[in-house]
């Protein structure tokens, strides 16, 4: 059989054009490209021989790599398309460092050249170039950080003085005014400030005074609005019908009148402005005093609701039923009848608006039968352990000596840059303060590096260690779920179930697991001869180390599902969180 041929064609000579201009510059965009082009025309595409192949351009930070123009030009530059890309500077190509020069070494060895016209004989691949190409990232990340620091100090001082920033609130609408030139150097080019919409100010003003007569459900007050044509700013009505029911908006109601904003205060957790501290430059929709009440009748509605909850639903959000026909699987929600009743009323599972009720003692029965039959076989514990000591340690790349040689790789090229800084740092060509930023970003690489490579020798035992205690308590998870209370008993199902699902008779069809216990049932699974091929034998030693390896984990009843499983917390055993 042929080898198939790996090698790359090389580019088509030519240059690609890229062009960006910050969201700060948005205003103009056109006259910046225009500059941007000028200034790569004139300095790296007039004294070169090849021709201008194509032009990306994105109006949007650098700070992200999610740019469409930029990711075309890498998928072109995948096929080939040209041989060099020009950018005006390297702020241009990206604000994000690291990800910057990834790109730029991935061009590399695709066999394009990345060429800046504000230094145009610059390599970002020679040795010392890339030392101040990486400096030219790392100063626009900073800058880039700086002026987010100054834009939300000076929105943090606006909302301290009762301003208010962003979109207005329903019920009042954003207004701005050019300034004269006098005060512009006071104000910027515009004055901006918020002010009653006349539509919908009176909307939220009934809707305070019905909640404040203490008469009316948050329901009612959205039918009332409704009957008045009354709607959100957005278009969206306070009653919507859904499935032939009609559904009341109240969520959003309710987030409304908690809003400290329609008593006149400012609040911002992040300016560190609590209520009632800040007057906001507003007219409120009620008094300080409407909007506590208000609080105050929503609280006392939310204690009752949540006194009459008195049945605690083992399996919520985790029963499933699935229909026989189609096998469609739907979540089933929890509900009581006559909550009210000294007993607390019988508790179901069920789907809305359908007849399908399932009674939760005769559900959770059948999952507490299901933990009590689970089993492990102790004579089946070894080879699991050898089976699981070889996936861990291929997982964590110890059967993989290039991962180890490409981190050691990584340390050593640190050094090198770090040396070849050294000797520029000697001869003056970078100042001392610029030394010191280096030499604290090779420091942080180093730990990282290092620290990849203690994590790896350390997890491997770490895994195994826990491996025959988590045998141990699953083996005994039965017996102890039986003697934990019901909240004990729902907390201990989210640790190892994801979900059950049952038939439209109740009847529990399977118990899905999740991570780790998940995996070492698809490990089990996978094995499929160790303790029942045709031939009767043991798998060998070599076909474990080829993947198959078996478990051995059974039900203590015939025809019983297979489930495995460590009861110990997913992030404590295993946080390779294996899904399948």
């Amino acid at each position: 059989m042929s080898r198939r041929n790996s090698k790359r064609l090389p580019p088509k000579p030519g240059w690609a054009m890229y062009l960006r201009t910050s969201s700060q510059e948005a205003q103009n965009p056109e006259n910046s490209q225009r500059r941007q082009r000028h200034a790569i025309q004139r300095a790296l595409l007039e004294p070169s021989e090849l021709p201008l192949v194509a032009e990306y351009a994105d109006t949007m930070s650098g700070r992200t790599p999610n740019r469409d123009g930029y990711q075309r030009l890498l998928e072109a530059a995948r096929a080939g398309q040209f041989s060099h890309v020009a950018v005006e500077n390297a702020e241009r190509f990206g604000r994000n460092d690291t990800e910057a020069l990834t790109a730029i070494d991935e061009l590399h060895q695709l066999g394009v050249s990345i060429r800046f016209a504000d230094y145009p004989d610059l390599n970002p691949i020679d040795p010392d170039d890339r030392i101040m190409v990486s400096l030219s990232f790392t100063l626009a990340r900073r800058e880039s950080m700086k002026l987010g620091q100054r834009v939300t100090g000076g929105l943090h001082t606006k909302l301290r003085s009762g301003g208010f920033v962003g979109l207005a609130p329903d019920g009042y609408i954003n207004v701005e005014q050019r300034v004269d030139q006098p005060s512009k150097s006071n104000n910027g080019r515009y004055t901006r400030w918020i002010e009653p919409d006349p539509e919908q100010f009176i909307v939220w003003r009934l809707a305070w005074d019905l909640l404040l007569t203490d008469r009316y459900t948050l329901e009612q007050i959205c039918e009332e609005l409704h009957e008045r044509g009354y709607k959100y700013r957005s278009g969206r009505p306070f009653i919507v019908v859904k499935n032939g029911q009609r559904v009341a908006a109240i969520n959003t109601l309710s987030k409304r009148f908690h809003n400290w904003f329609y008593a006149g205060w400012v609040v911002s957790p992040k300016a560190g402005i609590p209520p009632k501290s800040v007057r906001g430059n507003w007219k409120p929709v009620v008094t300080t005093e409407e909007l506590e009440c208000g609080i105050r009748i929503l609280a006392r509605r939310g204690e009752k609701t949540m006194r009459q909850r008195k049945h605690e639903y083992l399996l919520s959000n985790l029963v499933f039923m699935e229909y026989p026909e189609d096998k469609h699987v739907i979540r089933m929600t929890c509900s009581t009848s006559n909550p009210s009743r000294s007993g607390g009323g019988t508790s179901h599972y069920r789907i809305a608006r359908t007849d399908i009720n399932l009674l939760c003692s005769e559900v959770d029965k059948q999952v507490a039968d299901y933990l009590l039959r689970i089993q492990v076989d102790p004579e089946a514990v070894p080879l699991r352990r050898e089976c699981y000591t070889l996936e861990i340690a291929e997982r964590l790349g110890h059967n993989r000596p290039h991962e180890r040689a490409r981190i050691e790789s990584a340390l050593k090229s640190v050094d090198d840059e770090e040396a070849r800084a050294a000797r520029l740092f000697a001869t003056g060509k970078i100042t001392e303060a610029v030394w010191d930023s280096l030499w604290a970003e090779w420091q942080d690489r180093r730990r990282a590096l290092r620290y990849s490579l203690e994590a790896s020798d350390q997890q491997t035992e770490y895994h195994i260690a826990h491996l025959d205690d988590a045998l141990h308590i699953i083996s005994k998870i039965g017996v102890l779920f039986r003697r934990l209370d019901s909240s004990s008993q729902k907390e201990l199902l989210r640790e190892i179930v994801e979900r059950v699902v049952v038939d439209p008779c109740g009847k529990v069809i399977r118990v899905e697991l999740l991570p780790p216990f998940s995996y070492l049932h698809q490990l089990s699974d996978r094995v499929g001869g160790g303790e029942g091929s045709s031939n009767g034998s043991r798998k060998t030693k070599t076909s474990i180390s080829a993947g198959s390896c078996s478990t051995k984990l059974s039900l203590g009843v015939p025809g019983g599902i297979r489930t495995p499983g460590p009861l110990l917390r997913r992030q404590m055993l295993y946080p390779l969180s294996y899904r399948y």
